[in-house]
């Protein structure tokens, strides 16, 4: 009896020691298997990467253009991320602020032949001591569905086309007790810190720099210089939308790393008429 155990065990150890053996080295684990409410076997998608939730502000350590974009490593602190946007100008060096992106996993650059573990399309990358107005350029494509675009075209490497909007200012009418543009820049130091109305054309939107959106407005008055009124709000509109805007005229803003305005309203309301 004795003998037949020791030969049970010696036989049990010796298959243990052969699937330990046969068990793949550095394999991906297979996706979990798990029951759903139906009594089916449901298999766990696997994980993506998350988008970038909050805009990042870093410096360029590499950089390098192809296909109508920039590509960017950028340090910040401890973190390390690539981030891409339609081309702009850059040097290793330079600060550059990052707004919440999406986010490409295992994204294979044919025109570069280079693998990024993880690689953030954004629709505008801003670089300080730069003109804003010029920053927000790439931005400005007019909806927050342009990342998504901007992503589609990435893939197979092709240049986004501009965004561009031809203004029709005939038939805009001044709000009842507001101001044009060039009434505004004309009268800033009377209006300043006062609620001010405006109704105008939207000539460029840009999503979600700064954790806000910025709308560029004209309204066919005014000169260069005093026909375009820069503002921030939580809302949405499109290029050549007719809007009606109400906010506190501000004066002299400092955004930080280089970006002022002589004249813009903040935290506007729009409304799309």
């Amino acid at each position: 009896m004795k003998y037949t155990h020791l030969i049970l065990i010696a036989l049990l150890a010796t298959g243990l020691t052969a699937c330990k053996e046969s068990t793949p080295v550095d394999q991906a684990p297979a996706p979990e298997t798990t029951i759903g409410q139906t009594g089916q076997a449901q298999t766990e998608p696997a994980q993506t990467a998350p988008g970038m939730t909050q805009q990042m502000t870093g410096t360029v350590v590499e950089t390098m253009d192809t296909a109508g974009y920039t590509y960017v490593k950028v340090q910040s602190d401890d973190k390390v991320i690539w981030a891409a946007a339609p081309e702009f100008k850059v040097a290793v060096g330079d600060s550059v602020i990052i707004p919440e992106g999406m986010a490409m996993p295992n994204y294979h650059s044919n025109t570069l032949n280079r693998d990024f573990d993880v690689l953030y399309f954004v629709s505008s990358i801003l670089v300080p001591g730069g003109d804003m107005a010029l920053s927000e350029e790439h931005g400005s494509m007019g909806s927050m569905g342009a990342m998504g675009s901007m992503a589609d075209g990435a893939a197979g490497h092709q240049k986004p086309a501009a965004a561009t909007v031809e203004v029709d200012f005939s038939g805009l009418t001044k709000a009842e007790n507001g101001y044009t543009v060039a009434e505004i820049f004309a009268q800033q130091a009377q209006l300043a810190t006062q609620e001010v109305t405006i109704r105008a054309k939207v000539v460029k939107f840009s999503p979600n720099i700064m954790k806000t959106n910025w709308i560029h407005l004209q309204d066919g008055s005014g000169a260069a210089g005093t026909n375009d009124l820069t503002i921030t709000t939580s809302g949405q509109a499109a290029l050549g939308d007719t809007v009606l805007v109400k906010g506190i005229l501000d004066l002299n803003q400092d955004f930080g790393y280089g970006y002022k305005y002589d004249v813009i309203i903040q935290d506007a309301q729009v409304t799309v008429e």
